[in-house]
Parts: structure tokens; sequence; C-alpha cells
């Protein structure tokens, strides 16, 4: 017989639902100073989680949140460059820093403002003298493996031969340090522990955590974390970037735009993605969680302290 439907859990949901949105906070930034010229941004807000009522496995109706999508269209100098599919959380650096992974500008005081308004779903970027050669720059486009947005545009390959990254004897991390990175983000406090859903990028100096983002797709949560160190003049060579999602060729080409020479993921790499990093000479660690992970590439920037294996367990039949 069909169990029924329990509702003790439904005590007043709604005002738990937004008491518990609310509550929630990334961990600011530092205060870096902006770069000279930087450009004007709004600073918008909206609702990041939803609660909805579901039935679990054992009947039980109760209230969950899941994350909000919204679609955010790019214009820039009024022509309609890209429609994001994003959380929303720092629409302005997301869209500053789509601008430089596309490399449609090379210097953010190229842009004097960008504003979003979540009302029109849209966000408005000014430019001072406009983008050169527009049209031959936003035609070539390869879809890719993204969620959320997944195009870059077509000579975004070509932009490799001229990425050079510090080299292994100035950056590289000791198996400590990534063990504390990665305690760091096991301990952090996260929309994808509230509703799953979501990707998640940081990025770190050393075992000090400085950004950290989510988004609906991994390439968003890289973007906003690229406008937010343009904005301030960051450079890449002595971080490392940690993310929740599958290292592809497109999440390897943004880190080395970025100048980044140390990466670690959650997930797994793809062929593509590992073929790029070893020929960037780019360390890319993956299946990384606790204190496990895979060095799959840049293992000359890694200064291993391996840990002593555990004693095999003996099964004795009876």
């Amino acid at each position: 017989m069909a169990r029924p439907f329990s509702t003790h859990a439904l005590a007043d949901p709604v005002s738990a639902a937004h008491a518990d949105v609310n509550s929630f906070a990334w961990p600011e930034p530092p205060a870096f100073p902006r770069v000279p010229g930087a450009p004007r941004l709004s600073e918008s807000h909206c609702e990041w989680l939803r609660a909805i009522q579901i039935v679990d496995e054992y009947g039980d109706a109760r209230t969950i949140h899941i994350p909000c999508e919204r679609p955010l269209t790019v214009f820039v100098d009024k022509r309609e460059l890209v429609t994001l599919m994003t959380l929303g959380a720092k629409p302005e650096f997301l869209v500053l820093g789509y601008l430089c992974n596309q490399h449609l500008i090379k210097d953010v005081a190229e842009v004097e403002s960008i504003t979003v308004d979540w009302d029109v779903s849209a966000a408005a970027v000014k430019t001072h003298h406009g983008i050169n050669a527009w049209a031959e720059r936003t035609s070539r486009r390869v879809v890719t493996t993204g969620c959320g947005q997944g195009t870059v545009f077509g000579d975004a390959m070509a932009q490799l031969e001229h990425l050079s990254l510090p080299g292994p004897e100035v950056a590289r991390i000791r198996q400590s340090t990534l063990n504390r990175l990665l305690e760091t983000m096991r301990q952090q406090d996260s929309i994808h522990r509230k509703s799953g859903s979501v990707h998640g990028c940081a990025l770190f100096q050393g075992a000090e955590m400085l950004m950290f983002v989510e988004d609906v797709g991994r390439h968003n949560a890289i973007d906003t974390i690229t406008g937010w160190m343009a904005l301030h003049g960051l450079t890449g060579g002595d971080k490392a970037l940690y993310t929740t999602g599958r290292l592809t060729s497109e999440m390897v080409m943004k880190a080395a735009s970025m100048g980044i020479p140390i990466v670690v993921s959650r997930n797994g790499v793809t062929a593509m993605g590992h073929e790029l990093a070893s020929r960037l000479g780019m360390a890319l660690f993956g299946r990384a969680a606790n204190r496990h992970f895979l060095c799959y590439a840049g293992a000359e920037r890694f200064d291993s302290e391996p840990e002593s294996r555990p004693a095999p367990v003996r099964v004795v039949s009876g």
C-alpha cells in the first residue's frame, strides 16, 4: 500500500526558506585597489536560491532549495553579443571576465562601464572606443562542452601560441599546501551543499583563498574570477585555480589566459585538456578531494610529500 505523504516539515516553509537563503554569503575577497581607468560597475542583486516543495523517497513532503538560473543578455555598445545562463552571483565580474577570456578586450580600461539590470535581464557594456573588428571577432565560434555557457571564439586556440606560463622553478606547489587548499574547499559553505546543481571556482595564493564563486556553469565561474582579477590588476603566476568542474580544453585555455600555472579539480580531465596542459607546462590535478588527488600533468611543478600507505587488511576466512 502506498505510504501517505507527510506534511510535518511544511510548517511555515516560506519564512524558513527565506531565512536560510538570506543567511548565506560567500566570503568577501581581499580589498585590493582597482587598476587605473577601471570601468564603473553596477552592484546588482538577485535571488540565488528558491524554495520549492518536494516529496522524497520516504513519501515525506518537505521544503528544499534549488539554484536560480536566469538569462543575462550582454550588449556591447548597444550591439547584442551573447546570452549567458547564470546564477547571477557576480554578474559584472562575469561580463568583464567573459570579454577578457574571449579576447574582445586587452585591457579593462577599454571599458567605461558595465550595468546589469535584472528587470530586463541585460548587461549593458559601454566602451570608450568600441571593439576593433567587431564582426570578424564575433563571427567564428566553436561549440564546446560548457554548461550554462559553452562557446569560445574561433581564434582562441591561436592565442595559445602567445601564452607563456612562469617556469616550474618559481611556480610550484607542495603537497602540504595542496592538502590545505583541499581542506579549505571541504569546509567552505556553498550553494552546492544547500542545493547541488552548480559549479564553483576558487582562486588561491598558496593556501590562502582569495576568491570563491559559484554559478550554473563552470565556465561562468572561471570567467567571474577572471573579471575580478582583471579589475584589480592581479596576475596569475603565483596563483592556483580550484574548480569543481571537469578540466576540458576550454577550462585549461582560460586558466592559461589568466596566467595560472596550477589548476586543481574535484572532477576529472579530458584528453584534450590534458594535451593542452602538457603543451603549456601547466600542473593539472584532478579527482582531488580530501587528501586524495591525481597529478595528470606538470609533475615538475609538484613537490611531493608522500603519505604512508595504509596497511593491507588481512581477511581470514572462517
